[in-house]
């Protein structure tokens, strides 16, 4: 198998792997999934019946049950890349005479995301009770067109504050509620948020430090080597100066765990990045990603309308006190004696 087959299957690996999360995320207005969406009505005409219900059965399981399921993937994938790391790039590395600190800095970003996993995993996210129901209720005001009030949880039995939302896979309603996330095992709301943000950044640090060290051990060995300098036969039997695909060829073929290792980080760490900025945006905004989807699922907009007059309800994020402050609240939840004293 040559090195373009093997390309080419880690790029359909990749993107089929995108595309499930897409499916999974629930942003059934894509185009990604409304296309996956089509492929899967026509597989459903060769696919047995029975082979159906058990994958639904499987899906449900996965994407609609609480599971420890992907955090036993998230273990396993941060091992596989640390056991490859620790093994063959560390010890090139140490021979090549790398700095030691380099070396250390993707353990050092490692155990404080293992750290941030355990305290955005374990803590509570701000599920509400009927004990503290009474005063989380008062903490946000009502704004009329993404949360209403009076209106009552059917499974909790308790009117919902503003910015709440019942999560199915835990069973409760949650305060300030952001997303049920997979990874964890468990809802980012208003008391665990500031846990999950360092969960992000650190967890897109240490992706970009395994791929920094990696890239520089590649980029040493191809310079100590020469081989930029040098030619090869093609096919047709002419000789030609190395090229990047030629180069990266060989590395493939010389370091096959550790450019397949190299490939996985970068692309983990430019979706890590674009996740990190998101939520970065929406701390800066004082907005949640159910109040973000839900705003725009609705046709909202967050700027107020120039024509009161139109019938159209025109959302406005009146929750954003600023970025100083919209930063504080993601860090040191409001409290209701705080309302009080305003």
């Amino acid at each position: 198998m040559d090195f373009l087959t093997l390309f080419l299957i880690y790029v359909c690996f990749v993107l089929t792997a995108v595309a499930l999360l897409c499916i999974c995320s629930g942003r059934k207005e894509s185009f990604l999934a409304r296309s996956v969406n089509g492929a899967s009505q026509v597989l459903s005409f060769l696919i047995p019946t029975r082979l159906q219900s058990v994958a639904h059965r499987a899906l449900h399981r996965l994407f609609h049950t609480r599971s420890c399921l992907f955090v036993v993937l998230h273990v396993a994938l941060q091992a596989a890349v640390y056991g490859e790391y620790s093994w063959e790039v560390c010890v090139y590395c140490w021979e090549l005479q790398f700095p030691l600190l380099l070396l250390l800095l993707p353990y050092v970003l490692l155990a404080g995301n293992l750290g941030c996993f355990l305290l955005c995993s374990r803590s509570d996210p701000g599920v509400i009770t009927k004990s503290n129901h009474a005063l989380l209720v008062k903490i946000y005001a009502y704004d009329g067109v993404l949360f209403q009030e009076g209106i009552v949880c059917p499974t909790c039995n308790v009117e919902k504050p503003a910015r709440s939302k019942h999560c199915s896979l835990c069973g409760g309603c949650v305060h300030r509620f952001d997303h049920h996330c997979v990874w964890v095992n468990n809802c980012i709301g208003a008391f665990n948020a500031k846990y999950f943000f360092l969960y992000l950044f650190t967890l897109t640090a240490t992706a970009a430090a395994v791929a920094a060290v990696t890239a520089a051990l590649l980029v040493r060995v191809v310079l100590l080597s020469g081989v930029m300098h040098g030619s090869y036969v093609d096919d047709q039997g002419q000789e030609r100066a190395v090229e990047i695909l030629f180069l990266i060829q060989h590395l493939f073929l010389t370091f096959p765990r550790i450019v397949f290792m190299l490939g996985f980080v970068i692309l983990l760490t430019l979706v890590l990045g674009a996740y990190c900025c998101f939520n970065l945006y929406l701390a800066l905004t004082n907005q949640t990603s159910n109040e973000w989807f839900k705003s725009r699922r609705s046709g909202c907009s967050h700027h107020p309308t120039l024509q009161p007059h139109q019938r159209r309800v025109i959302y406005k994020n009146f929750y954003s006190k600023g970025v100083w402050m919209n930063l504080k609240e993601i860090f040191k939840p409001p409290a209701v004696l705080e309302r009080k004293k305003k």
